[in-house]
């Protein structure tokens, strides 16, 4: 599959190296050049320096042969013109889009834009000092029968936060998943001998009923 991803913040990032890790062919565009270094050095993705709300740039990244259009960016405007160009201009079949404003939603939805919403921006929570070991569900699927959620690691100079812990000794409920971790500008993809470290941001599929005790566990108060 090939998948186009407008914005290469944490979440573009995030889902650039979860499709490439699943085989899939994955071009961002991106407007900040210190974000694109990033994408080139980190990821095995294909970058592109420019705004995805310019044909241009769309036609660099050969939209009209992908099978996906992801936006990611934090403004709902950019994501809506970019989802659109895409569908009208390049036929695209499948537009997904991140919603930061949770009464856009019904406006993407209409246009027959997948919008994935959340209350509160990932960036947001990294700056709230009262986010800190929270759990935030940032989407329900399947019905609300799975959560997609994250819980931010306190920092050590909060003065408690738990040691650095390998993931396989966590003690996770069985039906909970870490996904991702973010770590400063750095995205993991959890795996084998991984850690969870003070001030991580963790992202991780589960059930509504274990949410409370996913969140105890990441925390250090399990």
């Amino acid at each position: 599959m090939y998948i186009v991803i407008a914005g290469g913040g944490r979440i573009g990032r995030y889902i650039a190296a979860d499709m490439v890790a699943k085989g899939h062919d994955v071009t961002v565009i991106e407007r900040v050049a210190s974000r694109c270094e990033t994408l080139v050095t980190e990821y095995d993705v294909l970058v592109i320096e420019g705004d995805a709300g310019d044909v241009r740039y769309l036609e660099q990244a050969h939209v009209d042969r992908a099978d996906v259009f992801v936006a990611t960016t934090h403004e709902d405007d950019d994501n809506l013109v970019a989802c659109q160009l895409a569908k009208i201009e390049f036929g695209v079949k499948r537009a997904i889009s991140r919603v930061n404003t949770p009464k856009n939603v019904e406006i993407f939805e209409t246009l027959g834009i997948e919008a994935v919403s959340s209350t509160r921006l990932i960036s947001e929570l990294l700056e709230n000092e009262f986010s800190v070991g929270e759990l935030i569900r940032l989407t329900s699927l399947r019905g609300g029968r799975v959560s997609l959620v994250e819980v931010r690691i306190p920092s050590l100079e909060s003065g408690r936060a738990p040691k650095s812990r390998r993931i396989d000794t966590l003690g996770l409920p069985f039906e909970a998943v870490l996904v991702a971790i973010f770590r400063g500008d750095e995205t993991i993809i959890p795996r084998g001998g991984a850690s969870v470290e003070p001030g991580d941001d963790v992202v991780a599929l589960t059930t509504p009923d274990l949410e409370d005790d996913l969140r105890a566990i990441l925390v250090g108060e399990q």
